[in-house]
């Protein structure tokens, strides 16, 4: 009895045995009860079946009375009377043999056989009274014919009322009899389910007092044991009473707290080494930060500096350039040197602001200067500084202009400058490509500049490219002078317009990117 599975087997043995002890109880009373109420019912049924055969022996007398009459108006009637009383008899006398042979008791069977002797009585009396209608009805006399019959009836009552009287008290004391078993039935059942359900207290009480309550405040002794354990009082141990599988789980649980005392302490050691370390680290991190954005500003510094100074060169040599075009002294063969010159100075001088800009956009210094803006022109200027840089990797780059010219309010700069740097990425990034071209549609509300080439296209995480400090194919950031999709993002929706990534048809192949500008900026869009 020291195990846990011992008792909690001998609990279900226990309930087990009950369970069937009440089945077999409850089939008993089933069985017994179903016996009392078809005896009951049957017995019911033979009182109706010696009833209907009294009614069938009157209508067979007063037949046999209008038979023997003087003027006998239906004289089939006899026929039909004759056989509804044999019909009676039969069916009484099928429900005592169907009785007899169902009856286990031998009394019950000796009392339904004595019961067919009046059965044989009355079937004698109907027989008999069908001859002496036979003999009455050769008889020419009328007053004779009505004192034959009168007498044959009498002798007929006298004849069949002891067997029907018989057979009616015996089923009546039947019916009594089956009442009385019913009655008696019922009782014991009374007192076998109150001795029933005092069992079943009896065995739940003693369940509960010698397993149910001891089970459950060890139990309760290892919750509490438990949340001290959980608010982190880890010299918590419960006291070993049994051997059982709850005391083993006792002991158990005291070597599982004495084990988190002792990795408590290690883990407070290691936490501490820890602190120690991260704030080491933390110190050091903090100077390297400090250095990094140091060396930061002085290359954004670095950048600006180098664009203001290249600014003031450059703007002396396009004045002098400009001064040199308009003198008359300007021999004729020097014109288109100074032009070349002034056109390359001034593209260096572009070069020179994009730098700048770029510069002031990564301290978060952005500043647009919208005004209107042929997008024909800004397009045209962008394609032809990215043409040279095309034709060194002998690739195609075409521009198909709209119908007519677009006027938007934009930036040009900052316009041409995002333009520049998707042709620019297009020519980098599309290995294979032999085609880039850009194309202006007009829209509704605005344009659309779209900037495609024939190479393998974007990779499915595409949008991801619009990170910052993410790159896409095997662009070196030595190669191109081409701005960020981040900054190209970032310029054209100051400009209230959306900029996305796309691909060829079914068909096609090749990288697209579409820039959506609308005709009119928003005056709340600076």
């Amino acid at each position: 009895m020291g195990s846990l599975r011992v008792r909690f087997g001998l609990l279900i043995g226990s309930a087990a045995a009950l369970v069937m002890l009440a089945a077999g109880g409850l089939y008993w009373a089933l069985t017994a009860t179903e016996r009392t109420l078809d005896s009951t019912l049957e017995a019911q049924v033979r009182l109706e079946l010696i009833a209907e055969l009294s009614g069938r022996l009157t209508e067979y007398g007063l037949a046999a009375v209008e038979a023997v009459g003087e003027n006998p108006s239906r004289p089939e009637r006899l026929a039909n009377a004759r056989d509804e009383v044999d019909r009676a008899l039969n069916a009484v006398d099928e429900g005592l043999n169907r009785t007899i042979a169902q009856s286990d008791a031998i009394v019950d069977r000796t009392q339904y056989a004595a019961r067919s002797r009046p059965l044989a009585r009355l079937r004698a009396a109907r027989v008999m009274l069908d001859r002496q209608v036979a003999q009455i009805q050769r008889e020419p006399d009328t007053g004779k014919r009505t004192d034959a019959i009168r007498g044959a009836l009498n002798a007929f009552g006298a004849v069949t009322g002891p067997p029907l009287t018989f057979l009616v008290e015996a089923e009546r004391r039947g019916v009594e009899t089956a009442s009385a078993q019913a009655r008696a039935l019922a009782l014991r059942l009374r007192i076998i389910a109150l001795a029933v359900a005092v069992l079943a207290v009896a065995m739940l009480v003693l369940v509960h007092r010698t397993l149910t309550r001891p089970l459950l405040r060890r139990i309760e002794d290892i919750r509490a044991g438990a949340t001290a354990i959980g608010r982190g009082e880890l010299d918590t141990r419960l006291p070993v009473a049994t051997h059982d599988e709850l005391g083993l789980l006792v002991a158990s649980f005291n070597r599982m707290a004495a084990r988190l005392k002792r990795r408590e302490g290690r883990v407070a050691a290691a936490r501490a080494a820890l602190e120690e370390t991260v704030a080491q680290a933390t110190a050091e991190l903090r100077a390297a930060n400090s250095r990094l954005e140091e060396i930061d500003r002085s290359r954004r510094r670095f950048f600006a500096d180098v664009s203001h100074e290249l600014r003031t060169p450059l703007t002396v040599i396009l004045g002098e350039c400009d001064l040199a075009a308009r003198s008359p002294d300007t021999p004729e063969s020097f014109r288109p040197v100074i032009a070349t010159i002034r056109k390359r100075a001034l593209r260096l001088h572009r070069r020179v602001g994009d730098m700048l800009r770029i510069a002031r956009s990564e301290s978060g210094q952005i500043e647009l200067e919208r005004r209107p803006v042929s997008l024909v022109s800004v397009l045209s200027e962008a394609v032809e500084n990215c043409a040279s840089e095309a034709k060194r990797r002998r690739i195609a780059l075409d521009f198909h202009p709209s119908e007519a010219d677009i006027e938007i309010q934009a930036d040009p700069e900052w316009l041409r400058q995002v333009v520049e740097g998707l042709i620019d990425n297009a020519l980098r990034h599309a290995a294979g490509a032999t085609r880039v071209w850009v194309a202006l549609r007009a829209r509704r509300d605005g344009a659309e500049v779209t900037v495609a080439d024939d190479g393998p296209g974007f990779p499915p995480d595409a949008e991801t490219l619009f990170e910052r400090f993410r790159r896409g194919g095997t662009s070196s950031p030595a190669q191109g002078f081409g701005i960020g999709l981040a900054l190209a993002r970032w310029v054209v929706e100051r400009h209230d317009g959306t900029i996305r990534l796309g691909s060829g048809g079914p068909e096609e192949r090749g990288a697209r990117v579409t820039l959506v500008l609308p005709a009119e900026a928003r005056e709340d869009a600076a």
